[in-house]
């Protein structure tokens, strides 16, 4: 969680890019937008438009054996079997990488795969990327996205992300500084500059691009790799739902990040900041995600829930300097054995009801001032938590992980105010100035072989 007085999460990051990877690695060279300080909001049409209209939110996957042979392989097949994936097959060629935040230079094998053109159904002003890989010791990977404008002209490749499970090869980064003029990227979401000139991504392709260290037989195994584009309106409040299907609750772990403040500071501070992989934990445990003691032997053992230590070592993004990038959030959840992880964004309330009826729990991202949310007893610019369910009253259930104990993290916050603070796309601080709302993202984990139920629900709200 951000303190109230700490910029948002889409707050322009440093101006500096990072050393580039060499060879078909390189990230695409751009220049730092001009002016302001902030990322713009997002567009213009809300979600749940009605008169038939297409959502302004589409989220797309590959994950089956005829979406990797779909794409184009150089150096990568696709692999069958009970969760198909992608994997390195002949590399085409090595290139150097020097890793920036420790400045190692190594040579890596690498092969590729680039998916096919998706056309969004309704041209999008901001993108998020998100995938589920294992990546064995001495591999990584590296995910990107080029978009073709409403205008037809064309993106740069953007990286949207470097990732490994672990932190032994490579530090997981996202890269800053990437933009056409017309387009950048924040962290780890693609954002056209000004929305309201009309300008929408219409299309987009993912390129993968697999690592792993030469004369070896390691490769990474990606078994998911999406992105969500939408279109969501710049607005301060939203329509309120009524109370459908509430009375239901899930009984998912609780952990406060709060009892790890000032636990291992150079993962974002310490626990006062893991709002996000504190939430990540809470449900990869309730799908029966377990760490088992070698994983957590680097832990104090003093320390309780050493598994929140674990998670926020393992979503740290290197370059933003914190553990609440989106897509590791998901990936890191997906390295835990039959679980799959998705960022996106849902509509309203009733999304979120329809999960929960199936047992699917969410992690929803949302900012507020102190009085906006009766009961959180604090104000925060950007903040995770986990909706387990909704009372009869159709009020909200989260765990909520900025709680003192793990006793208090159990909430109930108002259904009206929380659906507001989450959905909104802007907001006034504590100082008077309007900033960004997230626009209703959420992180999604669930079965890898999700139940009939657990699938209809998914698929309601627009995951596949």
């Amino acid at each position: 969680m951000s303190g109230p007085d700490q910029p948002t999460r889409r707050s322009v990051l440093a101006a500096a890019v990072v050393a580039a990877v060499a060879g078909g690695a390189a990230p695409a060279a751009a220049a730092q937008p001009a002016g302001g300080t902030t990322a713009p909001a997002a567009g213009r049409r809300p979600p749940g438009a009605g008169g038939g209209s297409a959502r302004p939110v589409d989220y797309r996957a590959w994950t089956t054996y005829a979406d990797w042979r779909a794409g184009a392989r150089d150096g990568t097949r696709a692999v069958a079997g009970a969760r198909p994936g992608l994997e390195i097959a002949a590399p085409r060629g090595t290139t150097d990488y020097t890793d920036p935040h420790t400045g190692t230079t190594a040579t890596w094998e690498y092969a590729t795969w680039t998916g096919p053109l998706h056309r969004l159904p309704v041209p999008a002003t901001e993108a998020i990327a998100s995938w589920n890989a294992h990546t064995p010791a001495g591999t990584w990977l590296q995910v990107e996205l080029r978009g073709t404008y409403s205008d037809g002209t064309d993106t740069p490749w953007y990286v949207m992300g470097r990732w490994a499970a672990g932190d032994q090869d490579i530090r997981r980064t996202s890269v800053d500084g990437q933009s056409d003029g017309r387009s950048t990227i924040w962290t780890d979401t693609f954002s056209v500059d000004d929305p309201s000139s009309g300008l929408r991504l219409a299309a987009y392709r993912l390129r993968l691009t697999l690592y792993r260290r030469p004369g070896t037989q390691l490769t990474p195994t990606v078994w998911r790799a999406g992105a969500m584009g939408s279109d969501i309106p710049d607005r301060f409040t939203v329509p309120a739902s009524a109370p459908g299907r509430v009375g239901a609750e899930l009984t998912v772990p609780r952990y406060s990040q709060e009892i790890h403040a000032g636990q291992y500071p150079q993962y974002d501070n310490g626990g006062e900041a893991w709002c996000s992989p504190t939430s990540s934990q809470m449900i990869v445990e309730y799908w029966g995600g377990r760490l088992t003691p070698a994983q957590l032997s680097w832990v104090d053992p003093s320390y309780a829930d050493p598994q929140v230590c674990h998670a926020a070592r393992s979503t740290y993004d290197y370059q933003y300097a914190g553990c609440g990038n989106w897509p590791f959030n998901a990936a890191y959840a997906a390295t835990f054995e039959d679980l799959q992880g998705v960022i996106t964004r849902l509509g309203s309330l009733t999304d979120l009801e329809t999960l929960i009826a199936a047992g699917v729990p969410a992690i929803t991202s949302q900012s507020f001032l102190k009085s906006e949310l009766t009961g959180a007893g604090y104000g925060t610019s950007g903040h995770l938590m986990t909706v387990i369910g909704f009372t009869a009253d159709g009020d909200v259930i989260a765990n909520d992980p900025a709680s003192p104990s793990d006793e208090a993290v159990r909430r109930v916050y108002r259904r009206r105010e929380f659906e507001n603070i989450w959905l909104r796309t802007k907001r006034y601080n504590a100082s008077g100035k309007v900033v960004s709302g997230s626009g209703g993202v959420c992180y999604l984990y669930f079965p890898a072989h999700p139940t009939p139920r657990q699938r209809a629900a998914l698929e309601a709200v627009g995951v596949r």
